[in-house]
């Protein structure tokens, strides 16, 4: 027998997710260090946070923030009434943290799942943002 909804939800974590984990060994490989994770004193809780650079990157699964990439786009199969407007109230407190974090002086870069495939652009654009 198969896994029911309910536990196969139970499973899907909010942190240290696979996505976030590539983007924390692509930091360490490019030597930026010293990053705070999950700051709950921060809007919307950064997956990553510089806190002395005042940088914030978040790390978002585009099924779960409404990217218009094709796994973002994909409409759920069921219970339609509520994924649609949960994914819509996600993308509201995406974008109300942002520029609460921006109006804080802080930097906010999001980085998309379906973006960590290219490690090389991965590393040039979390550089360029910690960089710059």
């Amino acid at each position: 027998m198969g896994i029911s909804r309910s536990e196969n939800m139970r499973r899907i974590r909010s942190r240290n997710t696979a996505p976030e984990l590539v983007v924390r060994a692509a930091l360490r490989r490019l030597g930026h260090v010293g990053y705070r994770l999950h700051k709950s004193d921060l809007p919307g809780r950064p997956d990553v946070a510089f806190v002395g650079r005042k940088k914030a990157i978040f790390v978002h699964g585009c099924f779960w923030h409404g990217h218009d990439c094709a796994e973002g786009a994909r409409l759920p199969k069921s219970n339609v009434g509520y994924w649609l407007p949960k994914i819509r109230r996600n993308r509201q407190r995406d974008e109300e943290s942002m520029l609460a974090l921006e109006a804080g002086g802080w930097s906010v870069l999001v980085l998309w799942e379906c973006e960590l495939g290219d490690a090389d652009a991965l590393q040039r654009r979390l550089d360029e943002f910690l960089r710059g």
